[in-house]
């Protein structure tokens, strides 16, 4: 790849959103090119060819998962209201029960970035945090303890990762609001 940055063709595009909803399905971890460029109506050779190699097609594929992630993260910047009103969306969007392929996505990338942190997978756990603390920054309002943003980040990924380890969206919920509530004096526990 040359030092600017290079448009995707129609055809990458396409193949990028086909294999990045084979991904949803079937993870990341262990991707053969052959089943994937059959299940999308490809070849090797042309994925091969499209993203320069097996680690720039997993690379496009983690950057086309965290779209949705800055999506909604730019959708509650732009809504403003109050911190624990921002919070309780992004509860919302996480728990969603359609978005338990996209955050087993999310957490297959996060942990690989930490133990593979040359591959593919590089600093993708650290973009993801500092893209949402600057979110949960920007909704507490200035003033705001440091801290806080991180333990609010916590509770979302602690109770992400019981929800997709458990399915209890009833009791996951129910803790992370508390949690929030504790943490934004005067929230309650919407």
């Amino acid at each position: 790849m040359t030092a600017e940055a290079q448009v995707p063709s129609a055809r990458q595009e396409e193949l990028l959103e086909l294999a990045y909803h084979y991904a949803l399905r079937h993870g990341l971890a262990g991707i053969s090119l052959r089943p994937l460029a059959e299940a999308i109506g490809s070849s090797p050779r042309v994925l091969l060819y499209l993203f320069g190699s097996k680690d720039g097609l997993v690379q496009a594929l983690l950057a086309r998962s965290r779209t949705e992630e800055l999506a909604l993260l730019a959708e509650v910047r732009a809504q403003g209201g109050g911190a624990a009103d921002a919070v309780g969306r992004l509860w919302e969007w996480l728990a969603e029960p359609r978005r338990a392929d996209l955050l087993r996505l999310w957490a297959e990338g996060y942990a690989r970035s930490l133990v593979e942190p040359d591959g593919p997978w590089a600093g993708f756990a650290a973009r993801s945090v500092e893209d949402w603390l600057a979110v949960l920054a920007d909704v507490l309002g200035p003033g705001h303890d440091p801290a806080e943003p991180t333990a609010l980040l916590a509770v979302l990924r602690g109770g992400m990762l019981d929800l997709l380890a458990t399915g209890d969206a009833e009791r996951t919920t129910a803790g992370v609001r508390r949690q929030v509530a504790a943490l934004i004096p005067g929230s309650g526990t919407s």
